[in-house]
């Protein structure tokens, strides 16, 4: 047996380089403009704004050399399940720095609350709004690409399937070339012996009889969108179930490389908000106090995404399970035929890429290549170790 790929990158790894490194020079650009502004002008939420703009450049540099690292070694061998998790280290880390710079703005922002220094608005103004100018070109560059869909429709790979009814075995598939989806039989058996099911998510069922074709089975009734069901088919007395699932975007899709940079701009930009904001506000109405109060406020924002980053990212790195419904459908699509899942675990390897470790206790001829079969159609299990015990 061949050696299987352990490159777990998440799709467009190297367009997600290619926009960090260019919003690196922007970040950095704009860092220094802000800082001396808010210097020369006295606007400590300036200033605070151009050092977060600092933080930024150096968190994307990080995620930007993240990219290039596990890209370089993806193909590794001393990394026994790829360079995947390495995006997740990086954003991790880059929240980290996030929540300790809502700590320095906010207790920079409390002592200028405490004492109010006069502010040159009319220059500090139209820097900020530079500032928020540049934060929404890269938000804009880091997203460019970056799609998020609802529902996938990948129909090429996980539309077959075979199953055994004590030891007959027939191969369901959903057949749409150009026509409406029927499910198919490829075997040639009679039509009035065998009869489908399916159950969706939310308890709807409908049933599928069967009519002969050339040498195969139809549905005589077209199947509804979306693909997503149990499937329990009728052979006579006997039964055997399977799922079709719609591949979703979960969590376990994320890049947390890419979304820690994004949540890095996107903080920035809605500092510089608050900052336009108070400053506008000091100057019509003499509150200087304003100021400051953007900051905290900025603080707070900041420090909420931090935690969520961490949380997400800190889940990851300790292998907490990422899908919690792919992992039922897993427990589901095997315990079938009076096999019982006796251990299972779930992983995320890298973006879009999930591994896999289960123990099978059956009472029938079957090895582990049946099982991996049988896990063929869910395509986020990149890496899928079984162990088979008889009982």
């Amino acid at each position: 047996m061949e050696p299987h790929s352990h490159v777990f990158l998440g799709e467009g790894h190297e367009h997600a380089e290619k926009r960090t490194w260019a919003v690196i020079w922007l970040c950095a650009t704009m860092m220094a403009l802000e800082v001396l502004g808010g210097l020369l002008f006295g606007s400590i939420a300036l200033v605070a704004d151009g050092l977060h703009m600092s933080t930024h450049a150096g968190a994307l540099l990080l995620a930007a050399l993240a990219y290039r690292y596990a890209r370089r070694h993806a193909a590794d061998a001393r990394f026994t399940f790829g360079t995947g998790k390495l995006g997740d280290l990086a954003g991790f880390t880059s929240a980290i720095v996030l929540a300790m710079i809502a700590l320095l703005i906010g207790w920079e922002a409390a002592g200028r609350l405490l004492n109010p220094v006069p502010i040159a608005f009319g220059e500090a103004i139209p820097i900020a709004c530079l500032g928020l100018t540049v934060n929404i070109a890269s938000a804009w560059l880091l997203g460019a690409g970056h799609h998020h869909h609802h529902y996938h429709h990948d129909h090429d790979h996980d539309e077959t399937r075979t199953l055994d009814f004590s030891g007959t075995r027939l191969t369901l598939e959903i057949h749409e070339d150009g026509v409406p989806p029927r499910f198919r039989i490829r075997e040639s058996v009679p039509p009035d012996t065998v009869w489908a099911e399916t159950t969706r998510p939310d308890g709807a069922r409908q049933r599928f009889a069967f009519t002969q074709l050339a040498g195969i089975l139809e549905s005589i009734d077209e199947i509804p969108e979306p693909h997503d069901f149990t499937v329990d088919l009728h052979l006579g007395d006997t039964q055997a179930s399977t799922i079709y699932e719609e591949h979703t975007h979960t969590e376990a899709h994320r890049d947390n490389n890419m979304r820690a940079a994004i949540v890095h701009v996107m903080a920035d930009a809605a500092v510089s908000v608050l900052v336009i904001v108070g400053l506008l506000l000091a100057k019509a109405f003499g509150w200087l106090w304003m100021d400051p109060l953007a900051g905290i406020v900025g603080a707070g924002v900041i420090a909420s995404w931090a935690y969520g980053l961490i949380r997400d990212t800190g889940g990851i790195l300790l292998d907490m399970n990422p899908d919690r419904v792919l992992t039922e459908r897993l427990r589901q699509e095997i315990e079938t035929d009076g096999d019982k899942l006796t251990d299972l675990h779930i992983w995320r390897l890298g973006p879009g890429h999930l591994g896999a470790v289960l123990s099978v206790v059956t009472g029938k001829q079957r090895g582990p290549e049946d099982y991996h079969e049988r896990l063929r159609h869910f395509a986020a299990l990149s890496h899928v170790t079984v162990e088979v015990q008889p009982r």
